[in-house]
């Protein structure tokens, strides 16, 4: 067992399972593991085993040998069982990329909350032949100039270019539903912030849960303001969520999340999360006695240079943390002469927030 003590997490497994292989971590838990081409190299999946057969947590995205590691599994370890289910987290292609061909290949239906369904149909479907007004709107009032938007909109071949057609009908999760599986009662539970209505499932008689995104050891999820919903607020969603999921897991449950490893040392993880986004808050309530645009947050936010392919997802966060401090009376929006945002703390010598300041690396996809 290897650990991180000054991160009060533990991680039982010393390995990551191999191409066409798994490991069972719990028993009738099985852990899989698939390719992603980015920085984030890997997502990690999960096979439930009943008597009558597997169910399937996430897919991994429709690009490289995933597929073909899933052809490989279900010749071999799960040759002798038929699949039941597929069950998925969340909307984001690496976690719903396969799970069209994997639902019509085997014939069996998909779970999935309502608005993470959804979400997924609308941006799979979505065009990407030209930038609508609404998006140029969005990153034009955050301080991106017209040709760099241009150039993003090149670059970007959107969702359906990563996720095999979805199904045309699914099965909603909700929060606090059951599913008995394996002999356990898996419990729902869903957040929001990084995702609309992301699914967790927790088994509290033995002290397990399939996280997905909603808690990951060593990296942050990403919590953006996306152009679809120019004015929300995930930070708040998400600060709820992780509150709420630290009342109510036990302490010393085994987390298996879809990107690192699985682990233990849950409560000191939400804690740090929590301390983690307080910590941005109050240095972004500091930089910004002068007023500020969106964009000159990156230095404080993340520890290296920002390219053009991860700008999206660092100015959602960016946004997302300045439209908290709005919507808690700290800080104040004005639309200048040129059309940009400019955000002003209204006093920061009196600040609330007393986290953990550490920039993040870069912006993750995850």
């Amino acid at each position: 067992m290897s650990s991180d003590a000054k991160a009060g997490i533990s991680y039982p497994f010393p390995g990551a399972p191999e191409k066409g292989q798994w490991l069972e971590v719990a028993k009738g838990i099985y852990w899989l593991r698939m390719v992603l081409p980015m920085a984030l190299d890997h997502i990690n999946l999960y096979v439930l085993e009943d008597d009558a057969g597997w169910w399937i947590i996430d897919t991994g995205i429709n690009l490289g040998d995933t597929r073909e590691r899933w052809e490989l599994l279900l010749a071999g370890p799960m040759a002798a069982k038929p699949v039941l289910g597929v069950i998925c987290t969340h909307m984001h292609p690496d976690h719903v990329g396969q799970a069209g061909w994997l639902c019509e290949h085997l014939r069996v239906p998909l779970y999935m909350s309502y608005k993470e369904y959804y979400e997924a149909r609308t941006f799979t479907g979505a065009s990407t032949d030209q930038i609508s007004w609404t998006t140029e709107e969005y990153f034009s009032r955050a301080g991106v100039d017209k040709d760099y938007q241009k150039e993003m909109a090149s670059r970007f071949k959107g969702f359906g270019s990563v996720v095999a057609p979805l199904p045309t009908a699914y099965r909603r999760l909700e929060e606090g539903q059951t599913l008995r599986i394996g002999g356990r009662d898996w419990l729902i539970m869903t957040g929001a912030g990084h995702s609309p209505e992301h699914v967790s499932l927790y088994c509290a008689e033995d002290k397990l849960m399939m996280s997905g995104d909603q808690i990951i050891p060593r990296i942050t999820s990403n919590v953006s303001v996306m152009p679809s919903e120019p004015e929300a607020n995930p930070l708040a969603d998400w600060f709820s969520a992780l509150r709420r999921f630290r009342a109510d897991i036990d302490a010393d449950t085994l987390v298996m999340p879809a990107h690192n490893a699985p682990f233990y040392g849950v409560h000191a993880r939400l804690d740090y999360l929590i301390a983690h986004h307080e910590g941005h808050l109050e240095e972004i309530e500091k930089a910004c006695v002068e007023p500020k645009i969106a964009l000159d947050l990156f230095g404080i936010m993340f520890a290296r240079k920002v390219g053009m392919d991860q700008l999206s997802l660092a100015l959602g966060e960016a946004v997302a943390h300045l439209h908290y401090l709005c919507a808690e009376g700290r800080m104040q929006r004005e639309l200048d002469s040129e059309g940009v945002y400019r955000y002003r703390s209204i006093d920061p010598s009196n600040c609330p927030y007393h986290g953990v300041y550490e920039p993040d690396t870069g912006p993750m996809e995850v």
